[in-house]
């Protein structure tokens, strides 16, 4: 179901379209966290991205993430796009902190 939401939107330029990962809920040492205590998740991974911006000699610029990608956001920025009754966030690609190596 989420491949066809992606069929119908395509981010332009260097647009990075990512998925948020779940707020953590209970700490490593098993005490359940209620919702105001739950920090804003800054890891996502990303479901897709825009083919870049243009160079000043017309030539587009690849984005420096692809599709699967986990990565680092800011606390702040991006925007909320609701596809299919799910949020997503999109942002430019400079706005992307940095990404996980596996």
């Amino acid at each position: 179901m989420a491949e066809q939401v992606f069929r119908e939107f395509f981010p332009l330029f260097d647009g990075v379209l990512v998925e948020r990962n779940a707020a953590e809920t209970v700490t490593k040492g098993g005490i359940m966290l209620p919702e105001k205590s739950q920090g804003k998740v800054l890891q996502a991974t990303v479901v897709a991205v825009g083919s870049g911006p243009k160079g000043k000699g017309g030539e587009i610029e690849p984005v420096s993430v692809k599709v699967g990608d986990k990565v680092l956001l800011s606390e702040y920025g991006g925007t909320k796009v609701v596809l299919d009754d799910k949020g997503y966030f999109l942002f430019r690609d400079g706005d992307i902190i940095g990404k996980y190596v596996d």
